[in-house]
């Protein structure tokens, strides 16, 4: 018997997401959360069920999403900013550490976190990746989260083990 994909499907139907917002690029980001909110709506997770928050720059994300993330309330979070380069070495620190701090929550609380940060040289190439990075965010988000949901089935006894495929493990 061959070895089956797992695909987790895009419903978004009863998740709850929590979104981190950066307001410094502000046009950007407002771009990243427009695209964001209207692709969770489209997959049918509820208005009632997102959680917005907003945080001065990419540095304060991580905080905010281990708050939600610790509150166990949220089914994935995601991340909107944008750091874009300028003339000082201040945009490696900002996207380095930030990327650091919202992985490391993912990982810490075993939640799914979808990145949405862009880093960009330009303002140009933010304005343009910004409404497709925000609905791609909201993708990630939903099929992690319900791929979670699969994973959670699994536990120590095999037998139990939701929908694998008979195979070597």
């Amino acid at each position: 018997m061959p070895t089956e994909l797992h695909q987790a499907p895009l419903d978004g139907q009863g998740l709850r997401i929590g979104v981190v917002q950066s307001r410094f690029n502000e046009p950007v980001c407002k771009a990243l959360r427009e695209a964001c909110l209207a692709e969770l709506r489209r997959l049918g997770v509820a208005d009632r069920d997102i959680a917005l928050c907003s945080v001065p720059g990419a540095l304060e994300i991580p905080f905010v999403l281990a708050r939600m993330a610790e509150s166990g309330g949220f089914d994935a979070l995601i991340a909107l900013g944008a750091v874009i380069r300028g003339e000082t070495y201040h945009f490696e620190v900002v996207s380095n550490e930030a990327s650091r701090g919202i992985q490391t929550v993912a990982t810490d609380y075993l939640v799914p976190v979808a990145n949405a940060v862009l880093t960009t040289n330009t303002d140009g190439q933010a304005e343009a990746r910004a409404p497709v990075k925000g609905a791609e965010a909201a993708q990630v988000a939903v099929e992690m989260a319900r791929l979670a949901d699969w994973l959670a089935g699994f536990d120590a006894d095999v037998e139990d083990a939701p929908d694998l495929p008979a195979g070597p493990r």
